[in-house]
This record gives structure tokens, C-alpha cells and sequence, in this order.
């Protein structure tokens, strides 16, 4: 998966350390060592994983990734509008064939990220920022760019395969490392981590290209590269601390900047007068910049939760709300919220507004099994964590946390069957430690 912007990582699902691990891993045993020509230059290049994998790894990792990101918007008329300026672009690519989907999830932070196959997801913070659909073409194109370019999957071949042979037995122990007596570590407080892959500058100038090229291409104006960039450097000095994650993993660098302008008005200058298309932007979107302002607050929330002043968070969060109360992800953070805190009432309360917003959306079922551990309501956490292992299956913790709750109703037999379940997946960290402990003291080992 690549991208241009921070991405955020709920510790209970796959991070994307461990995504590009998995994928590497798959790579090393279906995939014989050798070269392919790159779709883009035609150059030959090392190349350990297939068009198939790249697809597969796609379809595994994007759920669990989406739902790190409070999941798909709801919003069809809004999906269907990005969608649509995605498939445009998507036809004139090197690699049309590809199974593109193109999703707006729910997270409010800036960022957009594509996975090897063909998915990629952009925030509804960041289309809050956008001034029009040339630059949503820009940064969808992008996001093509790597994905045409076969960065991930070149990435992986070249350096995370020895990487992934050692370590590959704990590669998922980041997801269990955090204190038992900390339920907060387990929900990921502020739910975020920096993109793991600092990719090359090569890497991001061939995307800079590309991008340009297929937003031209589907009939674009290449101003529309040039203002998203100049929106990012702006949002980057008014707002350092909303974006600050993202820079940190890509800087939006003066060159890049002065770059596309200069190939806008080179390469492309025959194109300058090509529409930009704001008003429909505006009217397509009227609905999600009206939120603008619960992202700001939403934003602010997650940093004090980064630094742990959960009582500023909450207040943050809590004013969020008041601008639209239903507002799923906003429910969710709050859960996480006073589970940092310790509250396990207000914390299953969030969490049960947020499922009946969007039942199909499993972050809110995790949320509520946990404060119902902390509530020692321990039936009514296994009846959550198996809701939302029906709903995304796949999570180690939340079969961490199915044996947890089994432990806790004195059924040492199904809890001996879940810790099993979890060491196949997971060897090291406070909850791998936990899981053996129990099973060596009961005679299972």
C-alpha cells in the first residue's frame, strides 16, 4: 500500500507493518525470484510478487484497513461522485486492466493511501480541503501512479523480503504489545501511526508524473496537481499539528511544488485551459465541507489523545459531536476515548450509538466488547468480539479478546481454544505472554 500522506493504524486490526510483511511473505513463498518489465517504463526491474498477488493482498488488507478508518462513507451519492472521477482517470492508466475501487472512508485526518491491487481510499478530511475536481484528480491520480508504477510490490521485493524471513513469527506482535492492564493500548488511543515505508524521492516524483499525466488525460486541467499541493503546504503552516504526521512521512517538499509547475506548464501547457470543474466540486461535496468544522475539532481530539490529555480530547470530541451527533467516527473516538479513561459505562455508550449508526461497521463492535471488559460484563463482550469477527474476520486481538472473555465467565476450555487460536498468529507481547500462561497453567501445554 502507498501513499503520499500519513496513515493512521487501529493497534486491534493489521497495521501496515505488518500488511507489508504479510505481502512479502507471500511473495517469498508463491513467488519464484525474477525480473518483470515495469508497466510504466518498460524497464526490467526485480520483482518477487505477481499481478494476482498484488490483487489478493488487495482484497485481504483493504477491509481491515477501512475499518481502521471508521469504514466507508455512507454518503452513496458522495462514493458514487468519487468513484466516478476515479474511473475516469483509471482508463487512461498504464495497467487498465486493473480491478480499481476507489472509497471515501470516514476518518477525518488528511490522507489518501492505495493499496498494490488497485484499491485506494481517500478521507473525508482531506476532501473537506480540496477547492476542486481537478485536485481530487490530482490526488487520485496520484495514488494511480504508484499503483501503476508497481512501487509497493517493487518496494518489497527489493528490501522487506529478508526482513519479513526473520521476523515473520512476530510480525503481528505490535498489535499485542500493550499492557493487559491497559485496555486503552488495545483500542489504539489516538488509532494512529505513521506509514511505515518512507518511499523513495524517485518514487514520489514518478507519481507527481503520473498523476499529472492521467488527470490530463481524463480531460483535467494540470493546475489541479498544483493547487492540491499548494492546499497541503497550506494547511501545513496554518494547521502544522493536523498534518504534521503526514510531512513527517512525505514532506511536501519545495521541489515537488515547483516541479508541477513547471511540468504544468511545460509538458502539459497545452493544457492549462482544460476545466477544473469547481462548481461541481462545491455541489458534490456541499454536504461534507459543512462538517469542516467537527473535523477541526475532531483533529485536535486525536492529538490530545496522541499526548494522553484524554480530558482535552474529550472535550474536543464532545464539541465535534454537538455539530452532528451521529457522526460515526466521532462516537467511536469518543468510545476510545473514555476507555483511555477508564469509564466503561460512557464508553459502551458511544460504542452502542455508533453501531446503531452504522451497524455493518465492526470498530464500533470492538469498542463496545471492550468496555464491557472493563465493565466485567464478560458475555456481553464475547457476544461483541464474535459480532465483529462475523463482521471482519482475520483480527488476531479480537480472538485474543474472545478468550479473554471466555476466561472471564470461568470457561477455561473455549478460552484455551481462543489463546490457541491467537499464538498460531501471534508469539510475543503482553497478550501472546498472557495466552501462554493460561494455557500452560491449565494444563494445555
Amino acid at each position: 500500500m502507498t501513499s503520499i500522506f500519513d496513515d493512521r493504524a487501529y493497534k486491534g486490526t493489521l497495521t501496515r507493518r505488518d500488511f507489508i510483511r504479510l505481502s512479502a511473505l507471500a511473495a517469498v513463498s508463491t513467488a519464484v525470484a525474477g525480473c518483470a518489465a515495469n508497466p510504466v517504463t518498460g524497464q526490467s526491474q526485480l520483482m518477487l510478487m505477481g499481478e494476482s498477488q498484488e490483487v489478493q493482498i488487495d482484497r485481504v488488507n483493504t477491509p481491515h484497513q477501512y475499518s481502521v478508518d471508521y469504514g466507508v462513507t455512507q454518503d452513496a451519492a458522495l462514493s458514487a461522485y468519487v468513484s466516478g472521477v476515479g474511473a475516469r482517470l483509471a482508463r487512461v492508466t498504464h495497467r487498465t486492466h486493473m480491478p480499481y475501487r476507489f472509497n471515501v472512508v470516514n476518518a477525518t485526518y488528511v490522507n489518501a493511501y492505495a493499496f498494490p491491487g488497485g484499491s485506494i481510499a481517500i478521507t473525508r478530511g482531506i476532501l473537506a480541503e480540496m477547492d476542486n475536481e481537478a485536485e481530487l484528480a490530482g490526488l487520485l491520480g496520484h495514488e494511480l501512479g504508484h499503483v501503476n508504477a508497481r512501487h509497493t510490490a517493487a518496494r518489497m521485493s527489493k528490501s522487506q523480503v529478508l526482513g519479513a524471513l526473520v521476523g515473520g513469527a512476530s510480525l503481528l506482535a505490535g498489535t499485542a504489545s500493550e499492557s493487559l492492564g491497559n485496555l486503552a493500548g488495545s483500542v489504539g488511543g489516538l488509532g494512529a501511526s505513521l506509514y511505515l515505508a518512507q518511499y523513495s524521492r524517485e518514487d514520489e516524483r514518478q507519481a507527481d508524473e503520473l498523476g499529472m499525466e492521467y488527470m490530463v488525460g481524463g480531460g483535467y486541467s494540470p493546475q489541479g496537481m498544483v493547487g492540491l499541493m499548494d492546499v497541503l503546504r497550506a494547511m501545513g503552516r496554518r494547521q502544522p499539528s493536523a498534518i504534521e504526521a503526514m510531512f513527517s512521512s512525505h514532506p511536501m517538499s519545495a521541489e515537488r511544488y515547483e516541479t508541477a509547475v513547471a511540468r504544468s506548464r511545460t509538458r502539459f501547457g497545452g493544457s492549462q485551459d482544460l476545466p477544473v470543474y469547481q462548481e461541481r466540486y462545491m455541489d458534490s461535496t456541499a454536504g461534507l465541507r459543512r462538517l469542516a468544522p467537527m473535523f477541526k475539532l475532531f483533529q485536535e481530539g486525536d492529538k490530545a489523545m496522541g499526548a494522553r490529555e484524554y480530558a482535552v480530547a474529550q472535550g474536543r470530541y464532545a464539541e465535534g459531536l454537538k455539530l452532528s451527533p451521529n457522526d460515526y467516527a466521532g462516537l467511536v473516538m469518543m468510545s476510545k476515548c473514555m476507555v483511555a479513561q477508564k469509564n466503561g459505562s460512557a464508553a459502551a455508550d458511544y460504542a452502542a450509538r455508533a453501531r446503531r449508526v452504522y451497524p455493518t461497521e465492526a470498530q464500533a463492535h470492538h469498542m463496545h466488547g471492550v468496555a464491557s471488559i472493563l465493565r466485567k460484563d464478560y458475555s456481553t463482550a464475547l457476544a461483541d468480539f464474535s459480532a465483529y469477527e462475523r463482521i471482519l474476520p482475520g483480527n488476531p486481538t479480537t480472538v485474543f479478546f474472545k478468550g479473554f472473555s471466555y476466561e472471564g465467565m470461568k470457561n477455561k476450555q473455549n478460552a484455551a481454544q481462543e489463546y490457541q487460536r491467537y499464538l498460531r498468529v501471534v508469539t510475543q507481547g503482553e497478550m501472546a505472554k498472557h495466552a501462554y500462561s493460561r494455557l500452560k497453567t491449565w494444563g494445555y501445554l
